[in-house]
């Protein structure tokens, strides 16, 4: 398996391979195109954020500026927004649904390290995938961690930090995020 291989896998891989690091260095200069094109250069900008992410239903909105690590790996379903200063870490898969909005802030982050510091100090890291339900707004500062699901129709509390799978129709908030309400979709 290839260090890409393993990274898409979700096992330990080492990020400083040569071809990871030119994706990274790939997607880096087209953020910094991207981040920089104004509103009258919104058609040339919605083409470059077409180019840069794997798959992007119709009504991908993404405020600059926006940050990830590949891009490749993320999926957006059907009128999704994300508003200022969004990044995303997607080393695995990022999966957002439709009807998604995104708060200024947010951060996803699918990379994630060991605990164990020898491990750690080696260099190499993994990740696990991100679910993003569909009809959900993410409140401005949350913060999604690895290899959480997010369902249907859920609200996340602005400033939240998501470490653990959240229920359909649900008002999830706080650090750690936890069930506030049911909500009648």
């Amino acid at each position: 398996m290839t260090e890409k291989d393993k990274m898409l896998a979700g096992e330990m891989y080492d990020p400083l391979d040569a071809e990871l690091s030119r994706d990274r260095k790939n997607v880096r200069l087209k953020l910094q195109q991207f981040n920089t094109m104004g509103e009258l250069e919104r058609e040339k900008r919605d083409a470059l954020l077409h180019e840069m992410v794997g798959k992007a239903g119709k009504k991908l909105n993404i405020v600059p500026p926006f940050y990830c690590d590949y891009g490749y790996n993320i999926q957006a379903g059907d009128n999704v927004f994300l508003n200022f200063n969004c990044c995303i870490l997607d080393v695995c898969e990022v999966t957002i649904g439709n009807n998604v909005m995104i708060a200024p802030y947010v951060q996803i982050y699918t990379a994630t390290h060991p605990l164990e510091a020898k491990a750690r100090n080696s260099g190499r890291e993994y990740s696990k995938p991100i679910t993003i339900g569909n009809d959900v707004w993410i409140g401005g500062g949350a913060i999604i961690c690895p290899g959480v699901t997010i369902g249907n129709g859920v609200v996340i509390g602005a400033g939240s930090v998501v470490t653990r799978d959240i229920p359909d129709n649900v008002f999830a908030a706080g650090n750690p995020a936890k069930v506030i309400r049911t909500i009648d979709n």
